[in-house]
Formats: C-alpha cells, sequence, structure tokens
C-alpha cells in the first residue's frame, strides 16, 4: 500500500519511522511537510525533523507554508498516487482535495483521547487541567478540527511532575504503535470507523506566548500544572527584581508541609533555606521551585539559584 505521510516536529518522526520499517506492507512514497525555519541563537535554516527523517531514506519530500489552493503541493500529491495519507502533527488543515484523494482517505495520529482536546495543543491543555490520563486517538480526517470518525485509541497515565516535554515522546511513540496496528486492519476493511460523541468534546487552542504568565493568586496546584504544561514551549514566567523569571520546574507540597501563611502575598518567598524555595500562592497554598532560570543565564536549581542572587525571605515574584 503506497502512503503520503504528512508532518513536521519531532512528534511526528515515530509515526514516519514505523511506516518506513514496513515497506512491504506500507511503501512511504511521499513526505509532505512545512518549510526549513531559522532556529536556535544564531537563527540557522534548519529543515523540520520529518524531513531529515525523508532525506536519509531518499523518500520524495514537498514543503509547503500552506496546501489550500497549492496547486503545485496538489499535483505532487496525485503524481504519488497514495491509497492512503498519514498525518502527523503536521501544522496544516487539509482541505478534502487532499484528504479525500486516496481510496482510503487520510489517517491521523492526534495526542488526546478525542472527542477531548480537539485543536493544536492538546498536550500542554491536558497538563493544565490536571488530567491524570491522556492518550492518543487514530482517526479518519474529515471538513471539521478534529471531528472524523475514530479508528482506534490507546491510554496513557500521567504522573503529577510529568511535563509536556515527557508526555510528548511518550504519546508519539505509542502513536506510532497504534497506527501501525490500526492500519492493516483498516485497509482490509476489519475495522470500521465510529463517530465520536460530538457533545463531549474540548478544546485545546494554540497556546499564547502571553498565557505563560504566572499568576501567583491561583492555587499551587493550578501554578504547578501550568509550569509542567509550559515546559519546554513557551516555559511559565514570573517578574523577579524587574527581571523576566523562567521556572522550569516546581513540586507540589505534602499535606501538613505547607509553609503557607494568611499574612503572606501572592507571589512572596516563605522559605529559602536548605536549598528550598517556597512561594505563597492563592488559597493558602504554598508552592516549590525546583529549576528557574534568568535572561542569559543557565537552567539552576533552586538551590544555585538563591545563592547565586542572595535571595531573601520575604521578596516577592510577580
Amino acid at each position: 500500500m503506497q502512503v503520503v505521510f504528512m508532518g513536521t516536529p519531532e512528534f511526528a518522526v515515530p509515526s514516519l519511522e514505523a511506516l518506513l520499517n514496513l515497506p512491504q506492507q506500507c511503501k512511504v512514497v511521499g513526505v509532505m511537510t512545512q518549510p526549513d525555519r531559522p532556529a536556535g541563537r544564531g537563527q540557522r535554516l534548519t529543515a523540520p525533523p520529518v524531513r531529515l527523517l525523508a532525506d536519509r531514506h531518499d523518500v520524495p519530500v514537498f514543503q509547503a507554508d500552506r496546501l489550500r489552493g497549492n496547486l503545485e503541493a496538489l499535483e505532487f500529491l496525485r503524481s504519488r498516487e497514495p491509497a492512503l495519507n498519514v498525518v502527523v502533527a503536521f501544522g496544516q488543515i487539509l482541505t478534502s482535495e487532499f484528504f479525500d484523494y486516496p481510496s482510503l482517505g487520510t489517517l491521523n495520529v492526534h495526542a488526546s483521547l478525542l472527542p477531548k482536546y480537539r485543536g493544536a495543543a492538546p498536550v500542554i491543555h491536558a497538563l493544565i487541567n490536571g488530567e491524570t490520563l491522556s492518550g492518543v486517538t487514530i482517526m479518519k480526517i474529515d471538513e471539521g478540527m478534529d471531528t472524523g470518525n475514530i479508528l482506534s485509541q490507546l491510554t496513557v497515565p500521567v504522573t503529577e511532575d510529568m511535563t509536556a516535554g515527557e508526555l510528548a515522546p511518550v504519546l508519539a511513540n505509542s502513536g506510532a504503535d497504534l497506527l501501525i496496528e490500526t492500519i492493516s486492519g483498516y485497509a482490509r476493511g476489519e475495522i470500521q470507523p465510529q463517530p465520536q460523541e460530538h457533545a463531549q468534546c474540548t478544546y485545546a487552542p494554540r497556546i499564547k506566548k502571553e498565557e505563560s504568565r504566572i499568576n501567583w493568586k491561583q492555587p499551587a496546584a493550578t501554578v504547578h500544572n501550568l509550569v509542567r504544561a509550559l515546559n519546554p514551549w513557551p516555559t511559565a514566567s514570573t517578574e523577579f527584581r524587574e527581571e523576566k523569571l523562567r521556572i522550569w520546574r516546581t513540586k507540589k507540597r505534602g499535606q501538613g508541609m505547607s509553609h503557607s501563611s494568611s499574612r503572606s502575598q501572592p507571589g512572596q518567598i516563605l522559605t529559602v533555606e536548605r536549598g528550598e524555595i517556597s512561594v505563597q500562592c492563592g488559597d493558602s497554598t504554598s508552592l516549590l521551585l525546583i529549576e528557574l532560570q534568568l535572561p542569559n543565564r543557565r537552567r539552576v536549581s533552586a538551590g544555585d539559584f538563591i545563592n547565586g542572587v542572595n535571595l531573601k525571605v520575604g521578596e516577592v515574584l510577580g
């Protein structure tokens, strides 16, 4: 079966790799991805991870900012004569002339248990909301935003300190495994896609940088979930001595360990002893800061931060 793969970031790599490793079952005849982008401190033009993998396997690649109305892109797809498209974190919404062209249509590996968390940032929103279970869904793409019929799903547990950067590769690898398990049964007509329960849907829109600012008036659990959800991007932040302070990792206090005070204001530093920084949050809760970063400096532990800036009890963040 000939397949055209559409994907861009590291999250899509395991699925493409899995397809490339099964040439008798699925022959990847083309890859469509986003253009090369400036990256890193030097802003050097860098190819997306999916293109790098495709190049290593000598698979023809087409790169475009936008597929809608792009006749060149449509010609590339048709010239490959795929029986199936597979989409993983492509970064563009497909129109019917693309997703309906193959005889088997287009399958998508989505990083949530649909119909929950439709949209561009399902991993981030699942962590912001403190979900203890996440997962992946293989669905057939239609005109809507992640509204297509479901072929298969797999559930993945989420621990309370897991970051987006840690959960995403777990979901990417699980999605690749599930894709391979699902494709052959679908191609043989043994799997019938089932409609989603649309009344149960929730949405996960793309996160904006301004949403990364910490509101210390919120409970510690809410702040903790924001921090881990935005690690590695765009990273939760606050203000410290008129500079932007990135908070990479935090930890919730256990029951009976609270150092919070009704007389302290939100964002106030409560303790700095034994390499530990605790901060006052809302609802009389407090949160431990584990890893921090000031502008143009490296990420450091709480202990190193205390020593490096001579942090004092009573100073206020935000």
